[in-house]
């Protein structure tokens, strides 16, 4: 028995991080959404064998248990004593270590499809529950929608289908540790931004007022450690974009225009300059 399911790439519509735990994981205030910029991930199950194999199409990332995707097949292989092979192939078009959740995303599609190989009948809900095992993008993954993200990442609220709107994304030749710029975070000193105006922008569908309300405080981090990330930003404004910001830890940073030519205007402006480029929509 095989599946294949869709990965979306994610996007920090807004990010902040008031207060560390007392274990040391950051709280999150944060409003996310999915692109359809996905890796695809093809689970097969062979009944009465054991063991989990991950293949990808780059020699680069890890197939052992520090695949999110294979934390996420060996989880539901001991909490609901399922005795199958499990062999997962992941093709990856979302970059790495970009503040994407690729990783994040192909572990909750491994979830899914699991849950439906092995007639698990487990909610949406339960299943983002075993994600916050993995990573605190997992429980966002397996709704993979437009969603206010709160705590540790466990508490996914939806929210309105944003409006159309273009997507530039542009992923500079670097790679950020996210763990890295986490432990370089001083809460006091970061200039906090209100959640409230860009929850209420969306509530009325408003898209000027989502560009303005934009914001992401990890920028003022991971910006510090990588200036060419807010030079991106800064590029990625001047050819036209209503707004401009980055995801996650970065590098990535994506614009966004309510037109497809203002859009195509800045892939075509950001060509040479960045490593990587892509044009998307909002799912």
């Amino acid at each position: 028995m095989e599946i294949t399911e869709k990965a979306p790439a994610k996007l920090n519509l807004f990010l902040d991080t008031p207060f560390n735990h007392p274990d040391g994981s950051p709280e999150w205030n944060m409003i996310m959404t999915s692109v359809d910029l996905a890796d695809y991930v093809k689970i097969e199950s062979i009944p009465g064998k054991m063991g989990i194999k991950v293949r990808t199409n780059t020699g680069f990332l890890p197939n052992d248990s520090r695949n999110l995707a294979y934390q996420a097949a060996r989880i539901l292989q001991e909490k609901y004593h399922v005795r199958a092979k499990v062999i997962i192939e992941i093709r990856k078009h979302i970059p790495v270590a970009a503040g994407l959740g690729g990783g994040s995303s192909d572990a909750a599609a491994v979830l899914r499809g699991l849950n439906k190989l092995w007639n698990l009948e487990l909610s949406l809900e339960v299943l983002a529950k075993i994600g916050l095992e993995i990573d605190s993008d997992v429980p966002f993954c397996v709704y993979s929608r437009t969603a206010h993200v709160l705590g540790k990442g466990e508490k996914v609220i939806p929210l309105k289908k944003l409006p159309p709107m273009w997507v530039v994304i542009a992923k500079p030749k670097l790679s950020v540790s996210t763990p890295y710029i986490l432990s370089k975070i001083e809460h006091k000193e970061l200039q906090h931004s209100n959640i409230e105006s860009i929850l209420d922008a969306i509530e009325r569908e408003d898209y000027t007022d989502i560009c303005r309300y934009m914001g992401n405080v990890l920028e003022q981090v991971t910006g510090k450690e990588h200036p060419e990330v807010l030079k991106i930003k800064n590029r990625i404004k001047q050819y036209g974009a209503d707004a401009a910001q980055m995801s996650g830890t970065g590098p990535t940073v994506f614009g966004v225009a309510s037109k497809s030519s203002r859009a195509k205007h800045i892939v075509n402006s950001l060509k040479g300059f960045c490593h990587e480029v892509y044009l998307v929509r909002i799912l």
